[in-house]
This record gives C-alpha cells, structure tokens and sequence, in this order.
C-alpha cells in the first residue's frame, strides 16, 4: 500500500503537465487571441509548479 501511494504521484505530476500542455498546443486556432493565448500560457507554466506541492503532501501524509 505504501508503494502505491509513493508511486501515484508521479503520474499525477506527469498528467497535470501533459494536461496543460495539451490544451495549450491544442486549442482551435478559430477561437486564438492574445488574451487567450496569455492566459493558456499563465495556466500551463502557474497551475502544475503550484500543484506539485500538494500532491507530494498528500503522498507523505499517506506514508505517516
């Protein structure tokens, strides 16, 4: 049990990253604008790094 929540959070991680990162390169370029397109930039580069802390808490709270 332990091993399993050691190692969930690491394809939590990479999940979060792909996600984003998938929205961004694959929005329809119908709906591009600059505003848009900051905002996707702020999403993808804010979101994961804010997250990652939190799903490594959970991780260590599980091994406690």
């Amino acid at each position: 049990h332990k091993a399993f929540s050691t190692c969930l959070t690491h394809p939590a991680v990479v999940s979060l990253f792909v996600s984003t990162g998938t929205f961004a390169y694959l929005k329809p370029l119908s709906i591009s604008s600059p505003s848009l397109d900051l905002s996707v930039s702020l999403l993808y580069s804010v979101v994961p790094p804010a997250l990652n802390p939190l799903i490594y808490s959970l991780r260590n709270q599980e091994l406690k």
